[in-house]
């Protein structure tokens, strides 16, 4: 996705964008695989805490970073770690489209019980493309859709990958937060919103 020549110019673009939304921040990275975006917003931020079920992942992810003001800690996306009051922003960059649909709201709500009230949370992931993104191969009965993907090994794989529309966005994120904001590139999307204390979960 990161090599593809038409996304370029998204990606510079957004890589500029996501670390100025997090400049002096403590935050709270989920799902930071091999830590492409962490490099960014570490430039500006305070300290993040980058979360990642997959050691081999997190490995990669170190060997690409070498500032002080980033730990990687191996976790639960579902659950993530931290104290409230301890992050004050959190940040997850193509986690959200391997959430199954019925698991959104919970993620979303676990991540907000994470943060301290007033906390700015940005989810980036990918618009779908006819001709530049996957063909979806498949649609569950909840909705949820699948793509194949080939490895280098040769095997082919199912996937999960959901696609929400702005509607299911804005309602998601309305659902812990407030003052939702939506950005929209050619390629990708952001979603922003600040936690709001009325509606985290109880």
């Amino acid at each position: 996705m990161y090599l593809k020549p038409e996304r370029q110019a998204d990606l510079r673009a957004i890589e500029q964008w996501v670390a100025q939304r997090f400049a002096g921040s403590s935050v709270l990275e989920v799902a930071c695989g091999t830590g492409y975006w962490t490099q960014f917003i570490a430039r500006t931020a305070k300290r993040i805490c980058a979360l990642d079920a997959v050691a081999e992942t997190l490995a990669i992810a170190k060997s690409r970073i070498s500032t002080g003001n980033v730990e990687f800690v191996i976790g639960d996306a579902y659950a993530p770690s931290g104290g409230r009051g301890e992050f004050d922003a959190a940040f997850a960059g193509f986690w959200f489209s391997h959430v199954p649909r019925a698991r959104q709201s919970e993620f979303l709500l676990a991540l907000g019980d994470a943060l301290e009230v007033g906390a700015r949370v940005v989810i980036l992931d990918n618009r779908f493309i006819a001709g530049s993104s996957s063909p979806i191969a498949e649609q569950d009965a909840d909705g949820n859709t699948y793509q194949m993907r080939s490895l280098r090994d040769g095997t082919t794989h199912r996937v999960l990958k959901n696609f929400p529309s702005e509607a299911e966005l804005r309602s998601l994120a309305g659902g812990v937060g407030a003052e939702v904001c939506l950005t929209q590139w050619d390629y990708y999307w952001a979603i922003e919103f600040v936690v709001n204390q009325a509606r985290r979960s109880a």
